[in-house]
């Protein structure tokens, strides 16, 4: 199959490109390496730089493609709050742009990286997909208009339409950005260089942390799972880790003490979140197969091997 990724350059992107290249599929990358790296990328994916609200430029990439991957957003939640225009631009502009393209070039089939994000404070835990959306940051109102947008657009012009909500999603590779990076390279970065953890609230808020391999495999068999159309979709490990454990965790992998720094005045965020994974293994054959303390030993070894100063 021909295949475009937006956002292909990025961690999540690259993973996606690399593994489609290896099953013998054409694939196309557009990412504006505004975070980026396409040198990861494997050397027969085709690659273009560009925004995905250039719609010109996408109708040329998006001739004769059979599905199409939109994993172009910015994610950081604090940096959302900061610049929500700038969110709502690239997220739900550029999913509105994508889906312009793709009706004039006929389509067929689109799968959204969404976000676990738009649940927000939710009683029931782990979250279902029927769960009524709760977004608490400017970052996770734009996925979850994303969502909104593809599949109105999907239903008047007849394409196909999948949003998968993932979860917080790691691996080897992840950089940890100097500004609002992700948790585990974080924790992990500051752990190996002897620096101090910085844990907001209590850390008993839990997480739904998931290893790289396994959304690509989701992410996968979206491309061709049947009786999808216009559906959302969890996408996580199914347990639920609470921050004090994670560093737990990572102590254990890195085999020695964490230095760690409470900051109680401050929130950590939504106090739980879990996926409930149901509808993914029925109707993606998911199962997620890395376990935190296997998939932390690989993250640890990634950095000790680049030893990165990101």
């Amino acid at each position: 199959m021909k295949i475009l990724i937006t956002g292909g350059a990025g961690f999540l992107g690259v993973a996606l490109a690399n593994r489609l290249i290896q099953e013998g599929h054409l694939v196309r990358v557009l990412d504006d390496l505004s975070s980026g790296d396409p040198s990861r990328l494997d050397q027969n994916v085709s690659f273009t730089r560009g925004n995905v609200t250039d719609v010109p430029k996408l109708w040329s990439l998006l001739q004769n493609v059979d599905c199409v991957y939109h994993l172009a957003a910015r994610v950081s939640v604090p940096e959302s709050v900061l610049y929500p225009g700038e969110y709502n631009l690239a997220n739900v502009d550029g999913t509105v742009g994508i889906m312009q393209a793709m009706r004039d070039a006929g389509v067929r089939r689109v799968i959204l990286a969404s976000s676990g994000a738009v649940y927000g404070e939710q009683i029931q835990q782990p979250v279902h997909e029927d769960c009524m959306p709760h977004p608490t940051s400017p970052y996770a109102v734009s996925k979850l208009a994303a969502e909104y947008y593809m599949h109105t657009i999907g239903a008047l012009w007849g394409m196909e339409t999948v949003a998968l909500r993932v979860f917080n999603v790691y691996g080897p590779g992840q950089v940890a950005r100097a500004s609002h990076p992700a948790v585990i390279p974080a924790v992990v970065r500051q752990a190996l260089g002897g620096g101090s953890v910085i844990i907001h609230g209590g850390g008993k808020q839990t997480r739904d942390f998931v290893y790289i391999d396994d959304v690509t495999d989701a992410l996968i068999n979206a491309m061709n799972a049947q009786n999808i159309n216009r559906l959302t979709i969890n996408v996580g490990s199914g347990v639920a880790t609470s921050v004090n454990d994670l560093v737990a965790a990572v102590e254990k992998a890195i085999n020695k003490s964490v230095n760690v720094l409470r900051v109680t005045a401050e929130s950590g965020g939504v106090s739980h979140m879990c996926a409930d994974l149901r509808r993914a293994r029925e109707l993606l054959k998911y199962q997620p197969k890395v376990a935190l303390s296997d998939g932390l030993k690989k993250v640890v070894a990634s950095f000790q091997e680049k030893k990165p100063t990101l």
